[in-house]
């Protein structure tokens, strides 16, 4: 064993990745894995979960893989249930699922409201809970890590229930790191921003179908280059890199903070890398507008 694996100490633990089947989930998942943790996932893909269950098989590790939607309360509870039988113990817990629904919220309703708020924050709470009685009964400790986002720490029109909701998880996970931290518990979230997640995949593969050349790849890349300070978004294997890291002994100093894994745009805040010669700037080059902006 190497010095970062055995300073990592993350062999032999065991996680639970609810959303763990594709996308950044996914990652997540054999990152971990790979990594020589045992994994529980859960998942609503079935097709999804039995790629990945191959996979952490592959890698030498146990899976313990549950077709499941983490909204529900009950299905949400007999998955950990199930990773106490299969598994045995629980190290680290990742919530990874969520989703936008963008819309003028003049036009929503409360049964809109009530669907993102529990999407985005209530399930995760009900997951943390869960996950907390079974860390404490260990009495090693544990890393709660929760993906929230960008939009949890900047205004986001069109999307302000979920960005309310967002931010909501992330206030709640620094108050409860809080709590936990006597403990060796700790809580903590990372934002990110123009993610690949499964969920926005499709809606921009959608997107391109309705307007093509407006949101393919070549077009994404290019809006990436004025956008992202790097140059474009971290892929989901660099937001596993993420959680590796926060489940990891590397991080046991860190608890109650937010990881802006973006490429830097949290830090931009705003200021854009205009096409040359423009270069940094907070507001388009009057050159670039059209005529009736």
């Amino acid at each position: 064993m190497g010095f970062l694996e055995q300073r990592a100490n993350l062999a032999g633990k065991v996680a639970a990745v609810v959303g763990g089947a594709k996308g950044i989930g996914g990652a997540v998942t054999t990152a971990l894995a790979a990594a020589g943790v045992d994994v529980a996932v859960c998942d609503v893909d079935a097709d999804a979960l039995a790629h990945t269950h191959a996979e952490v098989d592959a890698l030498g590790r146990r899976a313990s893989t549950h077709v499941a939607d983490a909204l529900d309360a009950d299905q949400l509870e007999e998955f950990f249930a199930a990773v106490d039988r299969d598994l045995g113990r629980l190290d680290v817990l990742v919530n990874v699922v969520g989703g936008a629904q963008r819309r003028w919220f003049a036009k929503t309703t409360p049964d809109d409201w009530a669907e993102q708020i529990h999407r985005n924050y209530g399930w995760a709470i009900h997951s943390t809970h869960l996950a907390v009685t079974r860390m404490r009964a260990g009495g090693r400790g544990g890393s709660i890590i929760s993906f929230t986002t960008i939009e949890a720490h900047r205004g986001a029109a069109t999307y302000a229930v979920y960005a309310g909701a967002k931010a909501g998880l992330t206030n709640f996970s620094r108050s409860l790191a809080l709590e936990l931290a006597p403990e060796g518990i700790r809580v903590n979230t990372i934002a990110p921003d123009a993610t690949p997640s499964a969920r926005l995949t499709e809606m921009l593969e959608e997107q391109e179908r309705r307007a093509p050349g407006s949101f393919s790849p070549e077009a994404r890349a290019r809006a990436h280059r004025v956008y992202v300070p790097a140059g474009a978004p971290p892929s989901v294997d660099d937001l596993a890199d993420v959680v590796l890291f926060l489940a990891s002994d590397l991080s046991r100093a860190v608890t109650g903070t937010t990881l802006h894994a973006d490429g830097g745009t949290w830090a931009a805040s705003g200021f854009l890398h205009w096409p040359d010669p423009h270069g940094w700037a907070p507001s388009p080059p009057a050159t670039l507008l059209p005529d009736d902006a």
